[in-house]
C-alpha cells in the first residue's frame, strides 16, 4: 500500500500545477488521507470504471499498462522533472482515464520504476 504524506502531496502539488487532472487525482489522494489506492478506486468510479476489488487495484491498473511505461523513452520521463509529461503522455496515448493517470505514475515512482519494469526483463 502507498500512503503519500502531506509533505509528498504539496511537492506533486507544485510539479504538476499546470495540470488541471493531476491536481484533481492529489486532491482525492489528500481527502482519502494520502492513501494512493483509495483515491485511484474514487477516482475510478467518478470516471465510469467500476473496479472488482479494493485491495491491490491501483496494481493491477498499473500492471496493465506496464509494457507502455517500461519502454525506455518513457522510463526517461519518469523523473520529477518530467513528470507532468509522463502523466500526460500516458493519458493521451492510452485508454487510461486521464484523472488515473497521476495516481499509477506515483505507484510506479513510489514502488520502484526498475522493480516495476523488471518483469518484464529483456523484452524491452
Amino acid at each position: 500500500m502507498v500512503v503519500l504524506n502531506s509533505v509528498d502531496i504539496i511537492q506533486y502539488r507544485s510539479l504538476l500545477a499546470g495540470s488541471p487532472n493531476a491536481l484533481r487525482a492529489l486532491d482525492m489522494i489528500e481527502d482519502c488521507e494520502g492513501d494512493l489506492e483509495d483515491a485511484a478506486i474514487a477516482l475510478a468510479i467518478q470516471a465510469g470504471q467500476e473496479p472488482d476489488r479494493s485491495e491491490r487495484w491501483l496494481e493491477g491498473v498499473a500492471k496493465r499498462w506496464r509494457v507502455f511505461i517500461c519502454q525506455s523513452d518513457f522510463q526517461t520521463m519518469l523523473t520529477e522533472e518530467t513528470m507532468a509529461t509522463a502523466i500526460q503522455t500516458l493519458a493521451t496515448e492510452t485508454a487510461l482515464p486521464a484523472v488515473l493517470a497521476t495516481p499509477v505514475v506515483i505507484y510506479v515512482l513510489k514502488t520502484g520504476v526498475k522493480e516495476f519494469c523488471q518483469p518484464l526483463g529483456d523484452i524491452l
